[in-house]
């Protein structure tokens, strides 16, 4: 049985249960970017509870760290690079453009899955200007698909993604970010976006946050998710979240 199918019997199951039921708000933690750095990578996977991990395609230390993640017990996702509207540089490794083939598209897409180990979700990096054309968003959910056991985040960096809607439309487990915990990077920073992150898991019902592994965000998680269950929340997987029916538009 595929995990798109243990995950569709699964949500049923779990709706049917809470049915009426006292059920905490839930919060899942994100942690991109992870590929380059070794010691901060280690770091963030030793954040307690079930943190996922976000592992980007044909880094340096991307495999050890995915190994490294899966071994721990924390879920991996891949963190493919989609062209943003303005990016400087050069293009990153595993990144999918807009001028690309529909082959190569399917090529990169294949090559950046097999620099990822153990990964069971893709999430979006970048991506302001891909995530918002239908005919690419349609080739990534194809290619999604077609591996029947991955489902999708949105980072959301956009505003007109419309990443979200193809994926449930083509029936893939999927869910979107809710809070960007350092989009500033300093400590009261990170600590303002998890108190807003809380609050919208209280208003309904679960929210999603992304963080990156730098020192400020992983001091503060490192003391604030410990907190989670005295104060009334249940810090989930993805997986959980996508197995309770939380996926959305």
């Amino acid at each position: 049985m595929t995990r798109r199918k243990v995950l569709a019997m699964a949500a049923a199951v779990l709706l049917a249960a809470q049915a009426g039921a006292e059920i905490p708000p839930r919060i899942a933690i994100i942690i991109d970017d992870l590929g380059y750095q070794l010691a901060a990578g280690k770091r963030a996977i030793r954040l307690p509870g079930p943190v996922a991990y976000a592992v980007l395609p044909e880094t340096p230390r991307g495999h050890e760290l995915a190994r490294l993640a899966h071994e721990s017990g924390h879920e991996v996702l891949l963190h493919l690079p989609l062209e943003a509207v303005n990016h400087s540089g050069p293009a990153e490794p595993g990144g999918m453009t807009l001028d690309m083939t529909r082959e190569g598209f399917r090529a990169t897409f294949a090559n950046a899955m097999a620099t990822v180990p153990h990964a069971i979700g893709v999430s979006s990096h970048r991506g302001s200007l891909l995530t918002r054309h239908p005919g690419h968003m349609a080739w990534l959910m194809e290619e999604i698909g077609n591996r029947e056991d991955l489902f999708f985040i949105d980072s959301y960096t956009t505003h007109h993604s419309i990443a979200l809607d193809l994926a449930v439309e083509e029936g893939i487990p999927a869910t979107r970010r809710d809070v960007f915990l350092d989009h500033e990077r300093s400590v009261a920073a990170v600590e303002r976006e998890f108190e807003r992150l809380k609050a919208k898991a209280r208003r309904k019902g679960y929210a999603i946050a992304i963080g990156h592994p730098f020192p400020e965000t992983l001091e503060v998680l490192e003391r604030e998710l410990p907190r989670l269950r005295e104060q009334g929340f249940e810090l989930v997987t993805i997986s959980e979240l996508l197995q309770a029916g939380w996926n959305r538009i």
